[in-house]
């Protein structure tokens, strides 16, 4: 318990201590933030095929990735962004969240990009027909959309992407060894290498019927 106790001392627990371990960030960090999308975030957004939206609520946080093609989330106006969603788990972690708490936290990335586009805002899910009009594809429609009001946006440092060579290693394949959706699934179950082989062979047919 002692140890415990012990550690305690380097745990930083005021804002006085953070300042003091951190510099205060530079004039140009701070101007980039805006209450509206840019030109230049617009276009980001365009072309992004994937963001991560974090929600929080009472019964914890979320953070999901979204994707499509490029340019998925629409941009309604400077302050509006539309965010379809798409088939997936149907655990509805980050919808609950925002009935609850409709804070949202949006990064936006585009595949071989190190500059990353961040928009903090508050969402509403909506099924208004025209909305989700917007985003039929193949004959079908969204089960809802969100609606996002911006209230911060600004690009983000490049630094983890250049770090992480997140963009070169993804050209390479993933890493040996890497789970996949299948081992996941067998240590669930209690199967074996030839459980998740089988999963995975299976679920790469059933896959593209489930997108949409």
């Amino acid at each position: 318990m002692d140890g415990v106790q012990d550690k305690r001392r380097y745990v930083i627990g005021s804002l006085e201590e953070l300042s003091e371990l951190y510099k205060k960030p530079t004039p140009p960090t701070l101007l980039k933030q805006t209450d509206c999308i840019t030109p230049p975030g617009r276009a980001l957004i365009a072309a992004s095929p994937l963001i991560m939206m974090a929600t929080a609520g009472p019964d914890g946080v979320d953070c999901s990735p979204k994707g499509d093609a490029p340019g998925f989330v629409q941009v309604l106006d400077d302050r509006t962004l539309l965010i379809p969603d798409r088939p997936g788990n149907n655990r509805l972690d980050g919808m609950k969240n925002i009935l609850a708490n409709p804070k949202v936290g949006i990064i936006f990335m585009v595949p071989g990009a190190n500059i990353t586009y961040r928009v903090n805002g508050h969402a509403e899910i909506s099924v208004d027909p025209d909305l989700l009009a917007r985003f039929e594809v193949n004959g079908k429609l969204p089960r809802s959309v969100l609606v996002v009001t911006v209230e911060e946006a600004f690009n983000h440092c490049p630094k983890a992407f250049v770090r992480s060579k997140v963009w070169q290693a993804a050209a390479a394949g993933p890493l040996e060894g890497t789970p996949t959706h299948g081992d996941f699934v067998a240590h669930r179950d209690g199967g074996d290498a030839d459980y998740a082989a089988e999963y995975n062979e299976k679920y790469k047919h059933r896959l593209p019927n489930e997108l949409y």
